[in-house]
């Protein structure tokens, strides 16, 4: 009797204390366009999901076009990378994909992501409408890792790494890995007004701000890596009856257990795993079972070859034709962990595929082989045995005879 009383005075109380969702206020009707088209300079490593906000537009327009230009060419071959529903395009934000993604270009509230982004991607990025009416725009400079970089002056720019602050720990409990990235910039007083960051007398080094007049600046990013260690935050308690009644009416909150994705790949090239929710400003750590994937093992200079890999966007790469990467995989997100991902790995056969064209084909063989050779040996020496046994015991009774 009395926790029904306390089930009605709670949710007697949830009941009044509920209250409306401020409406949400429209940000493109206080953000006026610029006059003049200016290009914003946004600079990232070569394999993240790049971002691009559209920042302003008119009330009227409901939808955007995404339009791209590549560097140092005319502005003729502009051309659009959405039909005149721009927000049509597949979300994948949410889903654990595999290489053979078919686009590499999202939509998602008039913003445009650019998956697995590469230096052919560099250039410029315009939001507009299906008129051609411009509203916002974006210097994007992919740069590629290289493998070194030197820092020099000219008498006219300077060239210098910029580099983020260290990432967290990737994973808790188990050892971990930090990740720092550093981007190439150019200091210099005579940088295009209409390409420029924040600061005006820097730019990125691939950025269309850089005067063609100065010699080519052919240098990339850089990736560090160092290890690191923390503790696990304490598992929250379970909850109540009573707790778990208030969440189902909306005045509490229950730890929300890891998602677990599905995903199935052919058995040819490279499975590509994403996880879920990743920026490029986040760090993710991999796990396959209980084993921790490091970075730091697959750049070491004596692994040439690596069977999984971890690119600088944070994806998970491994090679079907020298090892089996069924299986489960965990992924961390800013240290805590945020996907469960099963992976099946299965052969299709087709007019194209064969049995014996999957690359674990001459492993299963051999293998097979092997064991009909051992099970025939064993036959014959058994077969042997048993003839010599009868040929002993029937000499042994006629000897007796």
């Amino acid at each position: 009797m009395i926790l029904r009383c306390l089930v009605v005075v709670l949710m007697y109380s949830v009941v009044w204390s509920f209250e409306a969702p401020e409406e949400k206020k429209d940000v493109f009707s206080s953000t006026a366009c610029p006059a003049f088209l200016t290009f914003t300079n946004a600079a990232y490593i070569a394999g993240v999901t790049v971002e691009l906000p559209c920042h302003c537009k008119p009330e009227e327009v409901q939808s955007v076009v995404w339009f791209f230009r590549k560097h140092w060419s005319s502005f003729d071959e502009t051309r659009a990378l959405t039909d005149n529903h721009g927000n049509k395009l597949l979300d994948t934000s949410q889903v654990p994909h595999s290489s053979d993604l078919r686009s590499r270009f999202s939509i998602r509230m008039f913003s445009l992501l650019i998956f697995k982004a590469g230096p052919e991607d560099s250039g410029l990025y315009i939001c507009g409408s299906a008129h051609k009416d411009f509203f916002y725009g974006y210097d994007l400079d992919i740069q590629e890792a290289p493998t070194s970089f030197v820092v020099y002056s000219h008498p006219m720019y300077k060239v210098f790494i910029s580099f983020r602050s260290w990432s967290v720990c990737d994973r808790c409990g188990a050892p971990g890995e930090q990740v720092r990235i550093g981007l190439c910039y150019v200091h210099s007083r005579f940088l295009h007004v209409r390409y420029r960051l924040a600061n005006q007398t820097v730019a990125s080094c691939g950025s269309e701000g850089v005067p063609m007049s100065f010699s080519r600046i052919n240098q990339g990013p850089k990736v560090e890596i160092r290890s690191c260690q923390v503790t696990c935050p304490p598992e929250p308690p379970p909850p109540s009856k009573v707790t778990a009644l208030m969440a189902f009416l909306g005045s509490a909150s229950v730890p929300v257990p890891v998602p677990v994705f599905y995903l199935s790949h052919p058995a040819d090239g490279v499975v590509t795993l994403r996880c879920p929710g990743a920026r490029p400003n986040m760090v993710v750590g991999w796990d396959q079972g209980s084993t921790p994937i490091y970075r730091s093992e697959n750049t070491s200079s004596g692994n040439f070859y690596p069977r999984i890999t971890i690119d600088t966007g944070h994806h998970l790469h491994s090679l079907l034709n020298c090892f089996p990467p069924s299986g489960v995989y965990y992924c961390w997100l800013q240290g805590r962990r945020a996907a469960h991902i099963r992976l099946l790995v299965y052969v299709h056969l087709g007019k194209d595929l064969t049995v014996w064209a999957d690359p674990n084909f001459s492993a299963s063989m051999k293998t097979l082989f092997t064991y009909y050779a051992v099970m025939t040996a064993v036959f014959c020496l058994m077969l042997i045995g048993r003839i010599g046994y009868e040929l002993i015991r029937d000499r042994f009774e006629t000897h007796n005879d």
